[in-house]
């Protein structure tokens, strides 16, 4: 009895879990920074629940039938059940039930993934390439380019609908933040967009989640996250230093001011 107390103990500590109670509550995933993200969040644990309501009665008739069904003399057989109606149709029905309910809450989910505001308040172009990112803001004219070994920053404000337009120029990349609880492949020739809300200040690291060469662990990069206020000052400040060309990573943006139909450089 031990032993099998010391299991679940073993099992946590090689888990590398923190104890932190609000980790369990999200079912192991990272806290959501954005309002999609919440969406995302609050659809995987209701998964959760119903895998482990699931489980739980799956086990519980298991160990039921081992229980009270076991053979108790050596010749004695079992009585024999065929075609048990009314059981067959509640082993049917059940599964379509639980099935149809999540399928429901996933395209619920979806569909606020995907909806697209029609005047949000930052266009940012999205380019990965091999191997770094380009963000370029469309209407402030700005634009932020990574160089080998130093990952780009792409600053954004909270609480405001942000568009990304997402391009690449050669091979598939995989736009990620992770708090975001979201990403989406960067195709070339097939560009793709998504919108979010920033609802957190802070940093954010980001990173490229498809191969896309010999170079794909060095596509990383970091979102800033700002109020309003200074968001806007540091935007001034950025264009400034585009303009003077004393910071080699901002650059003036002279593309389009919306996002491209076509695959490649948004500059």
């Amino acid at each position: 009895m031990a032993r099998l107390a010391a299991i679940p103990a073993v099992m946590l500590l090689a888990s590398g879990c923190t104890g932190e109670a609000a980790k369990w509550e999200r079912g192991g995933w990272p806290q959501p920074v954005t309002k999609q993200g919440r969406d995302a969040l609050h659809l995987w644990q209701g998964a959760l629940i119903a895998s482990l309501i699931v489980g739980g009665v799956v086990l519980a008739m298991i160990v039921g039938a081992a229980v009270l069904f076991r053979r108790r003399t050596p010749d004695q057989m079992p009585r024999q059940v065929r075609y048990n109606l009314p059981i067959e149709v509640l082993y049917t029905f059940i599964p379509i039930v639980v099935v149809s309910v999540l399928f429901y809450f996933t395209a619920i989910g979806e569909n606020s993934e995907d909806k697209i505001n029609n005047s949000p308040a930052v266009q940012i172009g999205v380019v990965g390439f091999q191997w770094d990112w380009q963000f370029n803001y469309l209407r402030q004219g700005l634009s932020v380019t990574g160089r080998p070994g130093e990952p780009p920053t792409l600053v954004i404000p909270t609480e405001k609908q942000i568009h990304f337009y997402l391009t690449s120029p050669d091979v598939i990349h995989s736009f990620w933040v992770v708090p975001f609880l979201f990403k989406r492949d960067v195709i070339p020739g097939h560009p793709n967009e998504f919108e979010v809300t920033v609802t957190s200040a802070g940093t954010f690291q980001g990173r490229c989640a498809e191969y896309c060469g010999v170079d794909h662990d060095r596509m990383s990069f970091y979102v800033k996250a700002l109020p309003m206020p200074q968001y806007l000052a540091w935007l001034k400040n950025a264009k400034a230093e585009a303009a003077a060309g004393t910071n080699k990573e901002l650059t003036i943006y002279t593309g389009p001011t919306h996002g491209q139909k076509s695959g490649g450089y948004l500059s």
